[in-house]
C-alpha cells in the first residue's frame, strides 16, 4: 500500500514536470514567432544573415536574462545566432560567478602599462626648466 502511494506521488511529480515543460515551450514559441516578425533575420552580434533553411539557428535572447519578461514591443529581446547566444550566456555566468564588469569592451582597460602616464608632468618640468 505504501509503495502504491509513492508511485502515485512520483507520477504526479512527473506530470507536473511535463506540464511545466509544455507551458515553457508554448511560451517560447509565442515570443519567438513575435520576435521573428519584428526583427530582421540577422544576428545582433556577428551580423550573420539567416533564411528559411537555417532560421532554426537564430535564437531570441532576453537582454535582462529573464525569460518571463516578454513585453509586447520586444524591447527585452534581440536575435542572436546560437554561437553568439551561447557566448552571451557564458559571459553572464562568468560575471555572476567571478564578478567584474558587464563585459563591455569599452569598460575594459586592456593592459596595465601606461607609457604616457607621466608625459604631461615631464613636459611641464621641461618647459619650466627652459623658461
Amino acid at each position: 500500500m505504501s509503495s502504491n502511494k509513492a508511485g502515485t506521488g512520483s507520477d504526479g511529480l512527473g506530470n507536473l514536470v511535463k506540464e511545466a515543460k509544455r507551458l515553457r515551450e508554448d511560451r517560447e514559441k509565442g515570443y519567438r514567432e513575435k520576435a521573428l516578425k519584428m526583427y530582421p533575420w540577422v544576428c545582433g552580434r556577428c551580423g550573420r544573415e539567416f533564411s528559411g533553411k537555417n532560421l532554426r539557428m537564430l535564437t531570441v535572447h532576453h537582454r535582462d536574462h529573464n525569460h518571463d519578461n516578454n513585453p509586447p514591443d520586444g524591447s527585452n529581446w534581440e536575435l542572436l545566432c546560437l554561437y553568439c547566444h551561447d557566448n552571451e550566456h557564458s559571459r553572464f555566468i562568468e560575471e555572476a560567478e567571478y564578478g567584474g564588469t558587464s563585459g563591455n569592451a569599452s569598460e575594459d582597460s586592456g593592459g596595465t602599462h601606461r607609457p604616457f602616464a607621466d608625459l604631461a608632468d615631464m613636459l611641464k618640468k621641461q618647459q619650466n626648466g627652459k623658461d
